[in-house]
């Protein structure tokens, strides 16, 4: 195999039902291994009326591709005549800080036909933001938005899971409030204040709290409505 180039994610939030068009829409530009999940976004039932959509599932899809691939597809996309409301969501870029070596090569083999056409297109970071991952036991999600907000969040998605070797865990903070299940919020923030955004969190809902969450945020190198 040749030598492998930078790899990038994608994490796209679409409306519901939205993510296979999507990913056919990618695999015909070149981006072609996805992870497809279900979410659902923040916005109040009255909010969704205003907006005139009647439901507030989300498709979730992670992408992986080259960074030469994804610049590529955010330039023509951002360029084109559909590229404000076509799937009713946003997509967010953001660079890996490592890959095992054997899926970087296959996936910048699978990039080799964009590259020999000469697409040498760089990612601009015009617009610095950061994607907060939030995990907190299930049944939490709305007051950590309620937070969130108030700290200058416009809205997130929420995904549901399980924690693994939760027994792992049972000597950090009170094991009584340590659950199973959780719940994943995903906010998207400006670089002005999403540390604002996480310390509020982390300050009413952190790890010693009944919520017994987990904050975090990466660099999102990109943002597009899509």
């Amino acid at each position: 195999m040749g030598e492998s180039k930078r790899i990038v994610m994608m994490l796209s939030i679409l409306g519901r039902g939205r993510g296979k068009q999507f990913i056919e829409m990618l695999n015909n530009k070149g981006i072609r291994y996805h992870i497809q999940s279900v979410g659902q976004g923040t916005a109040s039932s009255e909010m969704m009326g205003i907006l005139g959509l009647g439901s507030n599932d989300k498709d979730v899809v992670i992408s992986f591709a080259t960074d030469e691939t994804v610049s590529t597809f955010v330039k023509d996309y951002s360029d084109g005549i559909e590229s404000a409301s076509r799937f009713g969501g946003i997509m967010m870029v953001m660079k890996l800080s490592a890959i095992n070596r054997m899926s970087a090569e296959l996936l910048s083999k699978a990039d080799k036909t964009n590259t020999e056409k000469g697409n040498d297109v760089k990612m601009k970071n015009e617009h610095k933001y950061y994607v907060i991952f939030i995990t907190v036991n299930q049944g939490f999600s709305d007051e950590v938005m309620e937070t969130a907000r108030r700290a200058g969040s416009t809205g997130g998605t929420v995904l549901r899971g399980r924690l693994a070797g939760a027994e792992r865990f049972e000597a950090v903070g009170d094991a009584e409030t340590l659950q199973d299940q959780k719940e994943i919020i995903t906010i998207l923030a400006p670089e002005t204040n999403y540390a604002d955004i996480m310390d509020a969190v982390n300050k009413e809902y952190g790890l010693m709290s009944k919520a017994n969450g987990i904050v975090c945020a990466v660099p999102a190198e990109n943002a597009l409505k899509i």
